[in-house]
């Protein structure tokens, strides 16, 4: 692997595709995710490794282990060759991003979408500040993100949109970006956290392209499960380049385990019960690495 992730985010957004960022909370989401990729990246119609981002938030990186999700990321990178990388996130404190950042991880994120302004600011400036000259398990200098504008909290099926849901003003981006030096920006377009029983609100592509006229770096997109594929394709031409997959993939895994414990009732080896969630993940993300990457 010869390319930073800022490279690979750079070359997503020239040729208007999007990089993949799926959260995991075991090994079997992260040999879904994995397989999703390799398996696109043999396709005949590409000629090229599809680079995919693991995200593990707070509770699942203790879930997993921090030094441990790490190495387990670390260990797919060296012994395939392939552009696979970790990101710690949504991470609510200063502590817990310098943890992040000491444990090799490629990015961070620290969210402060719920904090005043200021002291989102100032937070998020401190965790840059701490990660500039900082190098990656993989070789790679730290890219942190920063948060502004609620979009709800939860990876989870949702009986309406929540309230408090802010936008973010592209003149509240310029300012953020610029007194803070992150390397990323996630706004609030129309974007929530979850999915929503009688589906996702549409985002704003007209305001994404003038957020990230005025950021100037980078766009994330979070809280992607049930959004439409139109809006991802308008989303990802506006100028989004990495787009946040979670509760679309513990659905998956839930339904395909649910159903494997029910036909194999008395089945007690977990490597077998477990094989159809590991499928069900890959499936799922399969499907929405065509969708951001324009692969039929």
């Amino acid at each position: 692997m010869v390319k930073s992730l800022r490279e690979y985010i750079i070359e997503a957004e020239k040729n208007k595709a999007a990089i993949g960022h799926f959260n995991i909370a075991n090994i079997e989401g992260l040999w879904g995710v994995f397989g999703a990729a390799r398996e696109i990246s043999k396709l005949s119609t590409i000629n090229y490794q599809l680079p995919v981002i693991i995200g593990v938030s707070e509770g699942e990186r203790d879930f997993i282990g921090i030094k441990q999700a790490v190495t387990l990321v670390k260990s797919l990178r060296e012994e395939y060759d392939y552009p696979i990388f970790i990101n710690a996130d949504h991470t609510y404190s200063f502590d817990r991003v310098k943890e992040a950042i000491d444990a090799g991880f490629d990015m961070v994120i620290f969210d402060g979408a719920q904090l005043s302004f200021e002291e989102n600011v100032k937070i998020s400036k401190q965790c840059a500040d701490y990660a500039k000259g900082k190098i990656s398990a993989a070789g790679v200098p730290i890219l942190v993100e920063g948060e502004l504008g609620f979009i709800g909290l939860g990876s989870n099926i949702k009986e309406g949109v929540p309230e408090g849901i802010t936008k973010t003003s592209p003149e509240d981006a310029k300012k953020f970006v610029e007194e803070t030096g992150i390397d990323l920006f996630a706004p609030s377009v129309g974007n929530i956290h979850g999915m929503v029983k009688g589906g996702n609100p549409h985002i704003d592509a007209e305001l994404i392209k003038k957020i990230r006229k005025e950021a100037g770096v980078p766009l994330v997109l979070h809280g992607g499960s049930g959004i439409t594929d139109d809006d991802f394709v308008k989303g990802i031409n506006a100028g989004i380049s990495i787009i946040h997959i979670s509760t679309e993939l513990r659905v998956a895994y839930k339904n395909a385990l649910k159903m494997s414990l029910q036909e194999n009732p008395d089945e007690l080896a977990p490597y077998k019960i477990l094989k159809p969630a590991v499928k069900a993940i890959q499936k799922a993300a399969e499907d929405r690495l065509k969708l951001f990457n324009k692969i039929k």
